[in-house]
């Protein structure tokens, strides 16, 4: 099939370069997010979609809007049987979904209806659910609604980051993209429409949203921090300053047994291979730790260096 492929950061990648290898489909063009400033010098930088596009000579379009009427009129001459998503990270208005023969087809991160939105991975981290997986379904106006072509699952693993979760779905993903793709165009492939019951919503997550909350139980402080890693990175402040936090380990504590150490909220403690943080329950112990202006470091060394005293906290 003729394929337009949409999808702007690294976890698109993976199927990006599947439909490239395909003997059985063409990608005519990309369709990705306009180029953007990054690193010190704020220099305008191609997506990773369109970076991998430029590599191998593919058309590269990067419309501001998905609206744009000079985006759908290529569109339309492009004139692509369908159109696989991965993270394009734009609405697309029902003058570009129906330009396609089989529609756009997306791999989403989530269980759905469970998480329709933009951070799926990150809510299911938070969660903590037990199931986790991809979805592939037809686009259609609202949000994550549309029907569903296959899915893939597996058991969360207990210590998963949102990062590495990410990036597991993102290899799978593709092999259910393509084979939702081939399964389209043989004819032996029929979507089915999502249940109503069931459905969850998985809002971009904010930097507020990453601020750890020590006067919550140590295992949602965990849930959070993972969830939110590598980006944008859980923090919270020490002595007037952000600190950024790596993930943080709950202290096991055996059933019917009282922790040894009883600490307060956010009251800090210093051991010798490990720094020690109270939440609601039992405490946490902190992973990495990156202050203001300095590289990241294990907590021990951070806490020797600033010399954390009796009773002081983090919050």
């Amino acid at each position: 099939m003729r394929l337009v492929f949409a999808g702007t950061p690294e976890p698109a990648l993976p199927s990006l370069r599947a439909f490239i290898e395909s003997p059985n489909h063409e990608v005519v063009a990309v369709v990705t997010r306009p180029d953007a400033p990054a690193g010190r010098g704020r220099h305008l930088e191609r997506s990773p979609v369109g970076a991998l596009a430029d590599e191998h000579g593919i058309e590269v379009l990067t419309p501001a809007k998905a609206s744009d009427p000079d985006f759908l009129r290529r569109l339309a001459e492009l004139a692509p049987d369908a159109c696989p998503v991965v993270a394009y990270g734009a609405l697309l208005p029902q003058a570009a979904l129906d330009i396609p023969t089989h529609g756009w087809v997306n791999l989403h991160f989530s269980l759905l209806p469970a998480w329709r939105g933009a951070a799926p991975v990150q809510a299911a981290v938070r969660n903590g659910d037990d199931i986790v997986g991809a979805s592939t379904f037809r686009i259609v106006k609202p949000l994550d609604a549309g029907p569903v072509f296959g899915t893939i699952t597996e058991e969360a693993r207990p210590r998963d980051t949102a990062g590495e979760l990410l990036a597991r779905f993102a290899e799978r993903g593709a092999r259910l993209l393509l084979a939702t793709i081939d399964g389209i165009e043989d004819g032996t492939l029929r979507p089915v429409e999502q249940p109503s019951e069931g459905v969850s919503y998985a809002p971009k997550i904010t930097v507020e949203d990453a601020r750890l909350d020590f006067t919550a139980p140590a295992a949602a402080v965990d849930r959070l921090a993972r969830a939110v890693t590598p980006d944008p990175g859980a923090w919270a402040e020490f002595r007037g300053e952000r600190l950024k936090l790596g993930p943080v380990t709950p202290v096991v504590v055996e059933e019917g047994q009282e922790p040894r150490e009883k600490l307060a909220p956010g009251e800090l403690l210093v051991q010798r291979k490990q720094v020690l943080v109270g939440t609601a329950t039992t405490p946490v112990a902190l992973g990495d730790v990156q202050a203001p202006g300095k590289k990241r470091m294990a907590a021990t060394d951070w806490a020797r260096g600033v010399r954390v005293e009796a009773g002081e906290r983090i919050s």
